[in-house]
């Protein structure tokens, strides 16, 4: 469960995670975080939030944000605001390490996937990008889909094939969340 000063690290992403305000201390309102990339940090896929409005402040560095396609170098000062439902993707492609304050608007339950992805990521139950394979994978994009959707397949093919897949996963013992990546 994410709490306030909770830090989770990505050993495979570089990216670190420090929790300051959580939806239970929001009532779902706001999660509030401070994220930090590594230097040269891996593009990951690019994504939406379908029902959520993100704000990032860079503290420190330089942030690359792929938008629509689109790449802009956020520096120290930068602000950005991502609609619910904007494509988009972030990054650190610069040789020094970059901190963002990162705002979530409501939070739902968009903290236990990044909890779970974390921990799957430093149990090894990831490949070298930090992705799970493809039954962890429909077992969480089926559970989280109202937080967090690849933009690539449309929804509806999403839909059908994580749900299929994920009755697979369940058989097999994947979850999506795990009890000791929440502790």
């Amino acid at each position: 469960m994410a709490y306030p000063n909770k830090i989770i690290s990505n050993k495979i992403t570089g990216q670190e995670i420090k929790f300051i305000q959580t939806a239970g201390d929001t009532k779902g309102a706001l999660l509030e975080m401070e994220s930090s990339f590594s230097a040269y940090s891996k593009e990951p896929p690019v994504h939406y939030h379908p029902f959520q409005q993100e704000d990032f402040i860079v503290i420190d560095g330089e942030l690359t944000v792929r938008i629509d396609d689109e790449l802009r170098i956020l520096k120290a000062g930068d602000h950005l605001h991502i609609p619910a439902k904007k494509v988009h993707a972030m990054w650190n492609n610069s040789d020094g390490k970059t901190i963002v304050n990162w705002k979530i608007r409501p939070a739902m339950n968009i903290e236990q996937l990044f909890e779970t992805v974390t921990g799957l990521a430093n149990d090894n139950k990831t490949n070298n990008e930090g992705m799970p394979s493809i039954l962890q994978a429909a077992v969480l994009m089926e559970h989280y889909s109202n937080v967090y959707r690849p933009a690539n397949p449309s929804f509806i093919v999403q839909k059908i094939l994580f749900g299929l897949l994920s009755l697979f996963a369940r058989l097999f013992g994947y979850r999506s969340s795990y009890k000791k990546y929440s502790d």
